[in-house]
């Protein structure tokens, strides 16, 4: 399976692709393997984003899981940079329970670039699934500007 590890400032990101596709984001380290164009773009664009010079990815993406994964992750991926949603904004939008809409948060199979941190709960910050947890989200939303919220 192609795959790269790119290094941020939140700790190593393993990159998967199914050659065409950008299908994973992980924290950890992998030996690289296979890299293909896609990658070379997730990695450039990622470190872009860590830098502070890239606000919007454009990579194609391939989302694993049933018709509501990837409704939500279509609605997380239509979240502005620095922008946030709570889980009930888009159980609304797509017709479905606000656990519905944690749960395809928490399945999301590509975080950061699938933007599952600027979805919080009504009244606190919700979760993330993510290398460590909360502390994760908050640097994000941080490093997004969307952190008025956590002050």
């Amino acid at each position: 399976m192609p795959v790269c590890t790119v290094p941020s400032p939140l700790g190593p990101l393993r990159v998967s692709s199914d050659g065409s596709a950008i299908t994973g984001l992980a924290w950890g380290t992998t030996p690289d393997a296979d890299i293909t164009p896609d990658l070379t773009e997730a990695a450039t664009q990622l470190t872009a984003y860590f830098d502070g010079r890239l606000e919007d990815f454009d990579l194609p993406l391939r989302i694993a899981g049933s018709d509501l994964q990837r409704a939500v992750c279509d609605e997380m991926r239509a979240i502005p940079f620095g922008e946030t949603r709570t889980y009930g904004d888009l159980a609304k939008r797509l017709g479905v329970s606000a656990q519905a809409i944690g749960q395809g948060c928490g399945g999301n199979p590509i975080p950061i670039l699938v933007p599952c941190h600027r979805v919080l709960g009504a009244s606190g910050l919700g979760g993330y699934s993510g290398a460590g947890g909360i502390e994760t989200k908050v640097w994000l939303l941080r490093h997004e500007g969307a952190a008025g919220l956590l002050i």
